[in-house]
């Protein structure tokens, strides 16, 4: 982390930046919670499709940065069909990061933070930190951007970092650590200071439906980016639905409609308060988002994954191979695989085990509250 020092964290302000995305911002809450349980001043900056949503949870916010929208839309534009990887690098290397720098830019000057903590993909606001000589930290999100990727976009990245590069181009070289060791992401865990968090969740203020039976329930959700995907969605309802089990269906931000009738066993939801239903659950399956893989290990619970895009499929990977859970990938999702891998998995104790432990790991891992400590040490030197 290349900083000034401050005096002291004590009542500071600390900015929190994220692009306008749920998968960013929520991420963020539980340590910006804890700073501000802990007298601290904390403030946002997001897209301003965003500003109102991150002060609906009780913070003040400020509108910074394009979405990730505009940003496909624009390098679609330059590129054409180009593929993904060119997209990305030119969206996350160059995009994203130009208007957080701009906006950014005018912003700090305004509200003077002691401190600023990104969210990995927000690497805009580490280059408007470090220009105005203020500390700056990155919250992991997700997994990392694969080595292959990185060397494609260090160059244009270059210009952020001004020649002297840090040990990961979007992670700088001081993060907040999310994972437990058993799934951990080996770059985040090499970088030269990290700080371990555990996995908090927190529950939006809407009601948890209720069903008429106790069979166990099934969560099944694809997150707040690919929850459009009706297709996906429907062949996962068909197949859980031939259980003996209960399924709440999340939809987010879209419509429970969009998913027509449904089988008796079958609720619909848009938002649902996740911690409260992963404390109910028996299993769940989702697009393999790192809230949800995090949230479920934490609770304790096996996973069948139907990945979507983005690191979902390393999220995937990882928790097949290590016996937390079972995927299903692109044509292999069918209603019958579904049915058969999340039958298995609801049966067979051993991916419950796994996780059970995975959860005892997230249990020892610093609260919050510990982690807003150690950003004091961190940026005071003491």
């Amino acid at each position: 982390m290349r900083c000034q020092k401050i005096v002291s964290l004590d009542e500071v302000r600390i900015l929190f930046s994220c692009r306008p995305a749920y998968g960013h911002l929520f991420p963020l809450i539980p340590l910006a919670r804890a700073a501000q349980r802990a007298g601290h001043e904390v403030v946002f900056a997001t897209g301003a499709g965003f500003v109102e949503k991150a002060r609906a949870l009780g913070f003040e916010a400020h509108p910074s940065g394009i979405s990730i929208a505009e940003a496909e839309a624009e390098a679609r534009r330059r590129h054409g069909d180009a593929d993904v990887p060119r997209l990305l690098i030119t969206m996350f290397a160059d995009l994203v990061p130009r208007a957080t720098v701009r906006d950014l830019g005018a912003l700090l000057p305004r509200i003077r933070p002691d401190l600023v903590v990104y969210e990995q993909s927000d690497t805009g606001a580490a280059k408007a930190a470090r220009d105005a000589g203020i500390p700056f930290v990155a919250h992991v999100i997700g997994r990392s951007m694969p080595p292959a990727i990185q060397r494609m976009a260090a160059e244009e990245m270059a210009w952020m970092w001004e020649g002297a590069a840090p040990a990961d181009l979007m992670l700088g070289d001081v993060a907040i650590d999310l994972w437990p060791d058993t799934v951990r992401d080996p770059v985040v865990a090499a970088l030269p200071t990290v700080l371990r968090q555990r996995p908090a969740a927190f529950d939006l203020d809407v009601p948890m439906p209720e069903f008429g039976s106790t069979k166990p329930l099934v969560y099944l959700t694809l997150g707040t980016v690919s929850f459009g995907t009706t297709d996906v969605l429907r062949r996962a309802v068909d197949g859980l639905a031939r259980l003996p089990v209960n399924v709440l269906v999340a939809v987010g931000p879209g419509d429970p409609a969009s998913l027509g009738d449904v089988p008796a066993n079958v609720h619909v939801a848009g938002f649902v308060p996740q911690a409260e239903v992963l404390r109910r659950a028996g299993l769940v399956v989702h697009h393999g988002g790192t809230g949800t893989v995090l949230g479920a290990l934490a609770a304790g619970l096996p996973q069948l994954v139907l990945p979507q895009g983005a690191d979902q499929f390393v999220n995937a990977d990882v928790l097949a191979e290590t016996g937390a859970g079972a995927k299903l990938v692109g044509q292999e999702i069918t209603a019958d695989a579904v049915m058969s891998a999340a039958g298995r998995l609801l049966d067979d104790p051993s991916a419950r085990e796994v996780a059970v432990r995975v959860a005892a790991e997230i249990a020892d891992m610093p609260a919050p509250a510990a982690v807003v400590e150690r950003l004091s040490a961190l940026v005071t030197g003491s």
